[in-house]
């Protein structure tokens, strides 16, 4: 069987459509990715230099053999050295817990107390399946208004324009990150999950799971009260 192969067209003016068909394509692809840069403009800081707040919030970032993944350990670091310097009060740690043998917010939990964050200021999202999530249950469940959220450079963004479109006044910490394939990898899916985020802005669903309010930030914060 013999494949035809597409073909190109034989005018000027048919090839001159085809280029602005595709030029206009990669623009509308990129527009989103835009609209993160310029949505988030001055809401990046560093460990150093982010405003004092209550909460910090630390998204998942995977699990090797039960362990934070070298990627979601820098992001812990950071919020260990935020909690140390006074910076913050509280660490939310939202992640994926979907089945009992994968257990993303009970190994962050391990991590920050073994970088000396007390246990009593870290409180646990079992149902952050993924930013958006993560970002409504912050607001919705855990009753959180402002808070610094912490990431890699590269999703830092998303996560900013996300939390702030689900009503928590948010800073952004960008972590360092060996600059290795899977560095490379969540670039290149940022232009693809940037316009999912701008369908979660305009559509607002529901996260995967919402249920009732907790009260651990709440309580968090009052035992840290002088």
């Amino acid at each position: 069987m013999k494949i035809r192969r597409p073909r190109l067209p034989r005018t000027r003016t048919g090839r001159r459509r085809l280029v602005q068909s595709v030029m206009a394509g990669c623009v509308l692809a990129l527009l989103p990715a835009t609209w993160l840069y310029v949505s988030t403009a001055g809401r990046l800081r560093t460990v150093a230099d982010v405003p004092r707040t209550d909460v910090a919030v630390v998204f998942g970032a995977g699990l090797w053999d039960g362990e934070p993944s070298p990627y979601l350990a820098n992001r812990l670091n950071a919020a260990a050295a935020l909690y140390k310097a006074g910076r913050v009060k509280v660490v939310l740690v939202t992640g994926d817990n979907s089945r009992k043998d994968y257990d993303e917010p009970d190994a962050m939990r391990a991590y920050l107390t073994e970088h000396g964050v007390p246990g009593t200021r870290i409180v646990s999202d079992y149902a952050g399946f993924d930013t958006w999530d993560s970002c409504v249950r912050a607001k919705k469940i855990f009753g959180v208004d402002r808070a610094v959220l912490i990431s890699q450079g590269f999703h830092i963004r998303r996560a900013v324009a996300l939390c702030e479109a689900a009503g928590v006044t948010s800073y952004g910490v960008g972590v360092d990150a060996k600059h290795d394939v899977t560095w490379y990898y969540g670039g290149t899916r940022e232009v693809f999950a940037a316009a999912k985020a701008a369908l979660d802005v305009v559509f607002e669903p529901n996260p995967q799971f919402l249920g009732r309010k907790e009260p651990g930030v709440a309580r968090a914060l009052a035992d840290s009260a002088p």
